[in-house]
């Protein structure tokens, strides 16, 4: 631990120029004779508001991670009353109180009412509330125990981070233990506690280095608490109220932003695998040409090809990896070898690492235009030992420094030239800056940096947060695609994040993760978490980045597993005799799988219509696509017990399917808790055989044989998904169709109605379901979202559905016709409201389907 030295600013009055005492917040200034700190509470939005514990010498973050919001009360009911040292606000049924006062540091706490108890949701601890440590501060809050703690971006399983202690930093953590290491690749200080009263979210804007203890320590004069130590600086906090863990998310997302769209063929398979593009013989681009006709022949589809930085290693020794740079022998022509691999339906996605060797070709010239980071104790560019070939191997140079006008315009440039190239995704790695000195210092000469007045007088790493380079490489290569392709909409694939990272990149995933049944059962607490702090196009390698080869029965539930989760990748360095070449996991590598595999994945590109409406409803209201199993039903009070808490064996895909899996070698069935909402709540069906319908509130046990039905799926009765085309299509608003593929003509409806037997409490009951969908790739923007809605209703005979097709955003989708499915094993008659009905014959899997025409 670092060093400790709390200090507690205390003798606090108002300050004298604060407004009215009808205004709802407070300002106070300390007159302390050695630490004269201000402390201010304002309410930023009803339920949101803005702490700040300040001093000249640890001033507000000088680049936070948000941008201030604007105060926005228009309509609210908010009441104000001060009594002494006591300032009490209330906007509807949240109250908020300052207490400075009863303690010699000032106290704040928030109830929300409503629930039954008036105790308080937040609650600083009397006497340590706002301390300074040193260079940075400290914040002490009371620990709820017994209730669930989430979010700080991505942390070790499980879900719940009661009762442990983190690092808030980020570091290349290849081959992490998912349940033990920490800290991982994220740094993003959003901690929420969710409990059935309500849910409180704390966030902080540094990009400083700090801790976070949840209830791990205690003591007997303070009793059980949360601390937030922050290595520099002065305290900027974010305190948001909800009645649940959505009402959370969605108001950190006004803040923060809203979790960019994705372009829709990024949800289909992702392949890679660092070994194609480290070879010499034969070369990178015939290997990878390999992969795609052999992709073919095994009738995979695939949509893109993550391409390592094996493409940047020079030819001559020593073989570093030089980003910006094409090995020619291994690809002698790039942009021929990215047209080729457009022509087969595949698009590319480049390894860009934020640094460069000594023997970089563009050093020098770095070195003397001030693009990297100064050394202070030598007045020279810092020099530091950076991963360079193969696993541990590494040499020296130096981290870009985004804040220096030369480095963002150095990075800027080379991803146009990558996009001149063919390439269609940057892939933005390394990217952690594991920096080993507060001291070093930052240029800030970057015209798009705003530096507050003052702040160039300290110009230390430390103070200005090493996690402020990983946004601003996030931006430089968003803003490179934008300004290379204003009419696509940029894809940045980032592995490490900020809160401010995300409002440049797409898209993230859980780094170099380990193969293992553990390691693939801890990833999806990983997941839930990824979602809540709005990193909500996320996913896993499939398989495991490091770590043995994965036996049949392990790669194949990993597989059944990830084609339900929002980015679904293979990509792996299986460490071997050739260190700097490695292993590959490939779908075919198996025979004996190699059906089952390629059913999995044809079934990813049949939901892609769904996974892609998940992603808008991601970009309008913030809630992921993968949820915990309690969002929305925090009414049932099992799904507050561990096994569900830990977030582990189970999850919500969307609203309409449950996913659960398999996580032990030679286990046939699984145990999943099914959900319940209300008394209304009429169960779930088992879309594998038997079929069965089940009751919500209850735990079951599903059949889950590996090589036969495949993990748990089951459909929330009276939901719906849209599914289309089992093989990658060209989305509608693509204008060259180079590689021949089909066009996206086809729409299914998977409907999940209550069975015949239970049909009679449904009736006169209409299940309503709404999807989106644009042309695919259009910028934000300037992107046309229409909305489909599909609308049920049953009988014990028959199923009455209605389709709405509100296209007046001008995009009209190309299916002219929409197919429905029933449920294996229900014969019951579709017929419908408007249009022609047509019984098209059951498919693969023994479904009815109906046309309406």
């Amino acid at each position: 631990m670092a060093p400790q030295r709390e200090r507690v600013p205390s003798l606090w009055a108002v300050t004298p120029t604060q407004d009215g005492g009808d205004v709802p917040a407070v300002t106070l200034t300390s007159a302390h004779p050695d630490l004269p700190f201000q402390f201010a509470f304002e309410t930023v939005r009803p339920n949101v508001f803005r702490t700040r514990f300040t001093s000249d010498r640890h001033p507000l973050p000088p680049h936070p991670s948000v941008p201030i919001p604007k105060k926005d009360l228009a309509g609210a009911e908010i009441a104000v009353a001060s009594s002494g040292s006591i300032k009490q606000i209330t906007i509807g049924d949240i109250e908020a109180k300052v207490d400075w006062e009863s303690s010699s540091t000032p106290v704040v706490s928030i109830s929300i009412h409503g629930f039954g108890s008036d105790e308080p949701l937040h609650e600083d601890i009397p006497n340590r509330s706002y301390v300074v440590d040193g260079d940075g501060v400290s914040h002490y809050t009371r620990y709820h125990r017994g209730t669930l703690y989430v979010g700080l971006g991505e942390k070790a399983a499980p879900m719940n981070l009661a009762g442990r202690r983190f690092e808030l930093s980020a570091t290349d953590s290849f081959g992490y233990d998912v349940y033990r290491t920490d800290p991982l690749y994220k740094n993003i200080p959003l901690l929420i506690n969710a409990t059935p009263r309500g849910c409180v979210a704390v966030f902080s804007t540094t990009h400083s280095r700090g801790s976070y203890s949840v209830g791990s320590e205690m003591d007997g004069m303070w009793g059980r608490y949360n601390v937030y130590r922050q290595d520099y600086g002065g305290l900027e906090e974010y305190i948001i109220v909800g009645r649940t863990l959505r009402d959370i998310v969605r108001t950190y997302a006004d803040i923060a932003g809203y979790p960019l769209l994705v372009p829709r063929w990024a949800f289909g398979y992702i392949s890679g695998g660092m070994k194609y593009s480290m070879l010499d013989s034969p070369p990178a681009n015939e290997a990878l040409l390999e992969v795609a006709r052999k992709l073919k022949e095994h009738d995979i589809p695939c949509s893109a090809h993550q391409m390592s930085s094996g493409y940047t290693v020079a030819e001559q020794p020593p073989k570093t990896r030089n980003v910006f740079t094409w090995n020619r022998h291994r690809f002698p022509d790039p942009k021929a070898f990215t047209d080729e691999y457009h022509r087969l339906g595949i698009r590319l996605i480049a390894n860009i690492k934020p640094y460069v060797l000594a023997n970089h070709p563009e050093y020098q010239k770095l070195k003397e235009a001030g693009a990297l980071f100064t050394d202070p104790h030598t007045g020279e560019s810092a020099v530091t030992r950076l991963w360079s070939a193969g696993g541990g191997e590494s040499g020296e140079g130096g981290h870009i420094d985004f804040t220096s006008a030369a480095g963002f315009k150095w990075w800027y440039d080379g991803v146009r030239r990558l996009c001149e190239d063919g390439i269609d995704c940057m892939w933005n790695d390394n990217n952690e800056y594991t920096v080993t000195d507060d001291e070093w210092v930052c240029a800030l000469d970057e015209p798009s940096l705003e530096v507050p007045e003052g702040a160039r007088e300290r110009p230390q790493i430390g103070l200005w947060g090493r996690f402020l380079n990983t946004e601003l490489h996030g931006k430089a290569s968003h803003d490179a695609m934008v300004d290379a392709h204003p009419d696509r909409r940029p894809f940045v694939l980032t592995r490490s994040a900020t809160a401010g990272t995300m409002r440049y990149a797409a898209s993230t995933w859980s780094g170099d993760n380990t193969t293992s049944w553990d390691g693939m059962r801890g990833a999806n607490a990983l997941s839930l978490n990824a979602g809540m702090c709005l990193m909500q196009c996320y996913g896993h390698d499939i398989g495991g980045f490091e770590g043995p080869q994965p036996s049949p029965e392990l790669l194949l539930r990993w597989v059944q597993l990830g084609i339900h989760s929002p980015r679904f990748a293979i990509n792996c360095f299986k460490t071997g005799t050739d260190n700097s070449v490695g292993d590959v996991i490939e779908p075919w590598m198996y025979p004996s799988i190699t059906p089952l595999v390629r059913s999995a994945i044809k079934r990813r590109y049949a939901m892609i219509p769904y996974l892609y409406s998940l992603m808008h409803e991601s970009h309008r209201s913030a809630t992921p696509p993968q949820r915990w199993t309690g969002w929305g039903y925090e009414a049932d009070p099992e799904v507050w017990t561990q096994i569900i808490t830990d977030g582990e064996t189970q999850y919500w895909l969307g609203d309409a399917l449950l996913v659960g899996g398999v996580y032990e070698a030679g286990v046939s069935k699984a145990r999943v808790y099914l959900p319940r909402a209300s008394d209304d709540d009429l169960g779930f069906l088992n879309l594998n055989a038997p079929y069965q319908h089940l009751s919500a509130g209850q735990w079951v046990t599903i059949d889950a044989e590996w090589h036969g039905a495949g993990i748990p799926v089951l459909g929330k009765v009276g939901s719906a998904i849209p599914i289309g085309r089992d093989v990658q299509v060209l989305s509608p608003g693509e204008k060259d169709n180079v590689a021949n593929l089909p066009l996206d003509d086809f729409r299914a409806i998977e409907i999940f109605p209550p069975p015949a037997a239970a049909s009679a409490g449904a009736q006169d009951r209409w299940f309503v379901n709404k999807w989106y969908e644009d042309d695919g790739i259009s910028p934000v923007e300037t992107t046309q979202v229409s909305e489909y809605t599909v609308s049920y209703a049953v009988t014990e005979t028959e199923v009455k559905v209605k389709l709405e097709r509100d296209e007046s955003s001008g995009f009209v989708a190309p299916w002219k016709t929409l197919v429905v499915v029933l449920p294996a094993g229900d014969s019951r008659k579709v017929c419908a409201e408007v249009g022609q009905v047509t019984d098209i014959g059951r498919d693969e899997r023994g479904r009815a389907r109906y046309e309406i025409s």
